[in-house]
């Protein structure tokens, strides 16, 4: 047998048991890797290579070797879940790096972080400023966990005693100018209504690369000319314009009746409509 196709044959074959051993290992094996589970992994890779490019090796002395690293490993995976100080052992523990907004340096030592370590894996959370930082959290996989200070959070609804619709995933109707039936319906759209917004936006069907539809009904369309200016919609903000008007017409009538009663009730339709304005106005800005 000629020497390329052997190693054609071994490639193919560790290829397939190596696939196999992910599969049984999980998706943890290439996304958070363990110290035994980054060394294991290093391992098999070589074993592996050194197998399938030595045509002299005997392929059963490998084949043996990488059962018996994927079944240790397994078999840590089993015990770590089933003891937490095994897995604290296997897996390493969680390192606070900063608590109450104070920095620990002894946990910096003891992780052999330097302070230019410590900033890169700050900014890489977009943080700039370890003052703004309330907690920080070195986790096991090497990822560094950030709680910011309070005054440093993002303004969210709950913090202006807003309540908020929950929001649907956006559901993605054409792709490479085809029409996706499954999504669509999942929109409660139909084949009808998505032609009629392309052509309110004045765009042919093969000129889409993606559409989607968003929680709100909304479809938004990317096209495969990029020097193509798509109209905006126009919906939000003249709807937005419509209830600003009805509550400065009834705002008006309280103004222009002689009517005690009818002064009361125009002033406090007025007073509902702009507690709806207040509440929509974030979601129908232009």
């Amino acid at each position: 047998m000629p020497e390329w196709f052997e190693i054609v044959l071994r490639s193919i074959l560790f290829i397939a048991v190596l696939f196999l051993m992910t599969k049984i290992l999980g998706s943890k094996q290439i996304s958070q890797l363990s110290f035994f589970e980054y060394i294991s992994g290093i391992t098999i890779g070589s074993v592996a290579a050194e197998v399938i490019t030595g045509v002299d090796g005997n392929i059963i002395h490998g084949l043996i070797v990488l059962v018996l690293f994927c079944g240790i490993t397994y078999g840590v995976d089993v015990l770590s879940l089933k003891s937490k100080k095994f897995r604290d052992f296997a897996e390493g523990k969680s390192v606070v790096f900063i608590k109450d907004g104070k920095i620990m340096e002894d946990s910096l030592r003891k992780e052999h972080y330097t302070i230019d370590d410590f900033n890169s894996l700050l900014r890489k959370k977009n943080v700039f400023n370890a003052a703004d930082v309330e907690f920080a959290v070195l986790e096991p996989n090497g990822d560094l966990s950030v709680f910011l200070k309070k005054e440093n959070r993002p303004l969210t609804p709950k913090d202006l005693n807003l309540k908020v619709a929950n929001e649907k995933v956006p559901q993605t109707v054409i792709m490479d100018g085809k029409i996706l039936d499954d999504p669509l319906a999942e929109a409660n759209k139909t084949r009808q209504w998505l032609k009629t917004e392309l052509d309110k936006l004045g765009v042919a069907l093969d000129n889409v690369f993606m559409a989607q539809v968003d929680s709100y009904g909304q479809l938004t369309v990317d096209v495969y000319d990029d020097q193509l200016k798509l109209p905006t919609s126009q919906q939000k903000p003249l709807l937005m314009s419509m209830i600003k008007k009805s509550q400065s017409d009834l705002e008006s009538f309280a103004l222009q009746t002689d009517s005690d009663e009818a002064k009361k009730m125009y002033l406090k339709n007025a007073k509902k409509l702009q507690e709806a304005i207040d509440m929509l106005e974030p979601y129908l800005k232009s």
